[in-house]
């Protein structure tokens, strides 16, 4: 990313094939990924295909004018109309516009319609993976090239990799537009996407609602969970709190620890792969700003000029300490519980501050409830009789406490609880 400026966030590409000399070298990147492997940890590249840095060298010199959209010619920026391409009365215009208009204006668009240019975005897709043992790719921007080319991409990919898992950025808060790009969706246009995850904003967009409106509550996250009828692979979807291009969880909920709590049981017992954003089991936040270098910045510890390190606990105050105690527990319970990784789903209708869904397979059943009520709440259990099945007692996985499942269950306040449920039909 050799930019002058406007290069912080690493989209505006001006070498394909190199690490940005800022952060370390190739080899460095390929070391980094060979010794995580004999960690257990894979590592996942962010990519763009949608456009490079105005610094490029295909900006100077083009191998050919096609290959940029606008090439020398007024600024003309994208339309962002995420609507437009499974929109079935959409003008060829304004799809032209989507995918050929320029992101910003340091970040020229390229031509992806070019067969030599989407040629060498996938064999570059393709020399990454090969040359660093990459397990998955992130997509930035995946709506915004042309949709047949990530069509293709992703199925050139899949092609020679099975096993590894691709995840497309569609920013949007409708599941009607977010699952049109998933793999194995019947679209009524025709179009085939052959992309395995997308991320799922509008779970994101549910969850943030269903913490701050007091009024409507859990209904906002439920009716956002229910739609997934839209999706070929609900289980396959990315599901997050916040991300980078957003504020952190603990700063969207107002830096009320409840809420914050209530935000990652829910991330981390829902159906989906979690995505954790560093810091967040810190609090890390951005209390006062939208700034994405505040919203992005540097974990604390391990620089000399840290006077905080969290990677020992110095310097954290009693809140995040409580706040990364949270997170671990939460953590080490979900990695042996595959009820949480593969099992099915079945929700409840939220009433009067609580929302109770049920995660199951054929040898247990986790009962995960979500309660808004700042003072104790009775919860009548005869409703969800379907999967209790007369269970009598469970335990409590976030206190280690066991809890009796008579007809009702007592909500002392506000806070998730996840129950393992012992014994029943």
């Amino acid at each position: 990313n050799n930019m002058p400026r406007h290069s912080y966030h690493g989209y505006a590409i001006t070498d394909f094939y190199k690490v940005d000399p800022r952060l370390g070298s190739n080899e460095s990147y390929q070391k980094f990924c060979q010794q995580s492997a004999t960690k257990g940890i894979k590592v996942i590249m962010d990519m763009v295909a949608n456009h490079c840095g105005l610094y490029h060298q295909w900006i100077s010199s083009p191998p050919h004018s096609e290959w940029i959209n606008y090439y020398n010619q007024p600024y003309t920026e994208t339309n962002h109309g995420k609507y437009i391409l499974s929109d079935p009365y959409a003008s060829p215009e304004d799809k032209e516009m989507l995918s050929d208009g320029w992101f910003v204006r340091t970040m020229p668009d390229l031509n992806t319609r070019d067969p030599h240019l989407a040629n060498y975005l996938i064999q570059n897709a393709i020399w990454w993976i090969e040359y660093a043992g990459l397990s998955g790719i992130r997509m930035d921007t995946y709506l915004y090239p042309d949709e047949l080319f990530m069509s293709e991409w992703a199925r050139r990919i899949i092609e020679e990799y099975p096993n590894l898992n691709l995840a497309g950025e569609v920013w949007h808060n409708n599941p009607a537009v977010v699952s049109y790009w998933q793999n194995g969706k019947t679209n009524a246009n025709g179009y085939v996407s052959h992309l395995p995850g997308v991320f799922d904003f509008p779970l994101q967009d549910g969850l943030r609602n269903a913490l701050m409106d007091d009024h409507h509550g859990w209904i906002a996250l439920y009716d956002i969970l229910a739609q997934d009828f839209q999706y070929p692979s609900p289980e396959n979807l990315v599901v997050f709190a916040d991300n980078h291009d957003m504020s952190r969880i603990y700063t969207q909920v107002e830096e009320d620890y409840i809420k914050y709590q209530l935000a990652i049981a829910y991330i981390l017992t829902t159906r989906g792969i979690p995505q954790l954003f560093y810091g967040t089991e810190i609090l890390m936040t951005n209390k006062g700003t939208e700034n994405h270098g505040v919203i992005r910045s540097d974990f604390p510890g391990g620089w000399k000029r840290d006077s905080i390190n969290a990677f020992t606990g110095e310097g954290l105050t009693m809140q995040q300490k409580k706040a990364y105690d949270f997170m671990q527990k939460l953590l080490r319970w979900r990695k042996g519980e595959t009820t949480i990784h593969n099992g099915q789903t079945m929700h409840f209708f939220p009433s009067d501050g609580v929302y109770v869904i049920f995660r199951y397979d054929d040898t247990k059943r986790l009962m995960v409830v979500l309660n808004k009520n700042e003072k104790p709440v009775t919860l009548k259990l005869d409703r969800f009789q379907s999967m209790l099945r007369g269970a009598a007692e469970g335990m409590e996985i976030l206190s280690g406490q066991k809890v009796m499942l008579g007809s009702t269950l007592q909500l002392n306040a506000a806070g998730p609880m996840i129950i393992q449920i012992n014994g029943g039909k």
